[in-house]
């Protein structure tokens, strides 16, 4: 028998048709459910979806005007929300059984709350029953695996939770970032310059498997943009692990406390980057 408690999880979507199912799939199985979940389309239409869940689906389309402005969507879908507690769970994610029992107890605390995430192996759908196999066909996340509470600094958006009072005392995510990187951290940093407390609890989501690059070079320009902004706002650097590599190629020239870009990476080297 599920129960069903007033709050609302939020995600957003480009192009992950498959992964969201498996995520609504997933938020289906909770033993406490959302009263509805909210899904902003950036750059995209809405997909056609079965009315087949038990919980509301309230479904938002945004244009971002080419890149993908992350934070802008997030803003979005807890603007549309009708719950003061709300879950944000990244498109890629499928949530525990019990991530919602998980969050339900802080739900009435004006504090910023992480959950923990597994990475999924590859090919982890492709045997029967892996719904119920996802602990056994995922690692944990090497960053934060032995990490008890997360720093500010090792905030994500993959898997957290905050009331709307907390969000906007936060300052929401900041639009000026657009594309991939430091969104995350600068929200993360915002929290702690605005005196709202960070926890980290056992609140589970499996992030599925999709090939990854390493360094990111298909988010090269985005970077190398939010990473001026990020310094400008806090003057430090974000992505350091990133930045380094991307000097150490050539492809930047970290000076005056500025990045400029000294050469973009080819297609060949972009494809070089890509691991499994």
């Amino acid at each position: 028998m599920y129960s069903t408690a007033s709050i609302s999880v939020l995600t957003i979507v480009h192009k992950r048709h498959d992964a969201l199912i498996n995520l609504m799939n997933g938020l289906a199985k909770n033993s406490i459910l959302p009263i509805e979940l909210i899904i902003v389309y950036i750059n995209e239409r809405a997909y056609p979806l079965k009315d087949e869940y038990p919980f509301k689906i309230k479904s938002l389309e945004i244009d971002t005007a080419g890149e993908l402005n992350l934070a802008k969507a997030r803003n979005t879908a807890i603007k549309s929300s009708s719950s003061l507690f709300n879950i944000f769970l990244d498109v890629d994610c499928i949530p525990a059984d019990d991530l919602i029992e998980q969050y339900l107890p802080y739900s009435t605390k004006n504090i910023l709350i992480s959950g923990r995430v597994r990475y999924l192996k590859k090919g982890f759908a492709d045997k029967l029953g892996w719904m119920s196999q996802l602990m056994q066909n995922s690692r944990p996340d090497p960053v934060r695996k032995d990490v008890n509470q997360f720093s500010y600094e090792l905030f994500w958006s993959l898997n957290f939770a905050c009331t709307k009072e907390t969000f906007h005392k936060i300052g929401g995510f900041d639009q000026n970032y657009i594309g991939y990187g430091a969104e995350d951290t600068d929200f993360g940093f915002s929290a702690r310059n605005n005196g709202v407390a960070h926890i980290t609890i056992d609140a589970l989501a499996y992030h599925q498997y999709h090939p990854s690059y390493n360094p990111p070079l298909n988010h090269f320009k985005p970077i190398v943009i939010n990473a001026n902004q990020f310094f400008l706002k806090w003057r430090v650097w974000p992505m350091m692990g990133w930045l380094t590599k991307f000097n150490e190629c050539g492809y930047i020239s970290l000076k005056n406390n500025k990045i400029t870009i000294v050469r973009e990476p080819s297609k060949q080297e972009i494809a070089a980057s890509l691991i499994e």
